[in-house]
């Protein structure tokens, strides 16, 4: 016995809404899968669930190039179009295909740091592990020329320091050695002056010793009193 048309209509019990999504929708991921590659078609699927969860299928590695595809052709779609459509409509479509876009980027962004991958097929998971490998190797590649960039300055950075230091280093030594000889010269100076200073007239009385300058005063005494008192008189008197 064959099963029933089913009535297309909303089911009222929540679980068995949510059971009919994902038989359904699992279905319709292995039909868009089967078209394109039994007819060599460009398929792009998006679904999403009454709580805002998306799926999607994409028989390009890049649903991107695919719904790029879809805005050309329905752009030059457009422009044979009367004008009589209102500018609010172009407007509210446009609006909506952005909100698709900008919602399967976030989608990406969130595979990318490893969330919701429980709906990505195995070609999927294999596509993402490919554009990380990639995204990680430029990565690196960055990341090595940065830090030879780094060491690079900071080698210049000390070739710079140590040839100021050098510099430093002559300029001191020079100074210390103009400070010793102009010590020296002083110390010249001086011994000069010291030999030039004259000597008390009682250091001329060179070989003379005090007992003969004693004894020369005592001679003269005794000579001046042989001498008359008339003459040790003052010659004012």
């Amino acid at each position: 016995m064959g099963r029933g048309r089913v009535q297309l209509k909303r089911i009222e019990n929540k679980i068995n809404r949510q059971v009919t999504f994902s038989k359904r929708r699992c279905g319709l991921l292995k039909k868009a899968h089967e078209i394109s590659v039994l007819c060599d078609a460009e398929v792009a699927l998006i679904v999403f669930s009454n709580k805002g969860k998306l799926y999607e299928y994409s028989s390009d590695p890049c649903m991107e190039r695919i719904l790029e595809r879809y805005e050309r052709y329905s752009y030059a779609e457009r422009q044979h179009v009367p004008n009589d459509q209102p500018q609010n409509e172009n407007w509210i479509i446009e609006h909506a295909k952005l909100k698709a876009r900008l919602e399967v980027i976030q989608k990406n962004q969130r595979n990318f740091m490893g969330e919701e991958l429980d709906g990505l097929s195995m070609k999927e998971l294999q596509n993402l592990e490919h554009q990380l490998d990639s995204a990680l190797k430029q990565i690196r590649s960055r990341k090595n020329q940065v830090v030879y960039e780094s060491i690079s300055e900071l080698q210049k950075k000390d070739k710079a320091l140590q040839e100021k230091n050098n510099l430093l280093t002559k300029k001191i030594k020079e100074k210390e050695k103009a400070l010793a000889q102009l010590e020296l010269h002083n110390d010249d100076m001086d011994l000069d002056s010291t030999a030039l200073v004259p000597q008390p007239l009682e250091t001329l009385n060179i070989g003379c010793s005090p007992q003969d300058r004693g004894d020369n005063e005592g001679s003269q005494t005794q000579s001046n009193a042989l001498l008359p008192p008339w003459m040790l008189r003052p010659i004012n008197d």
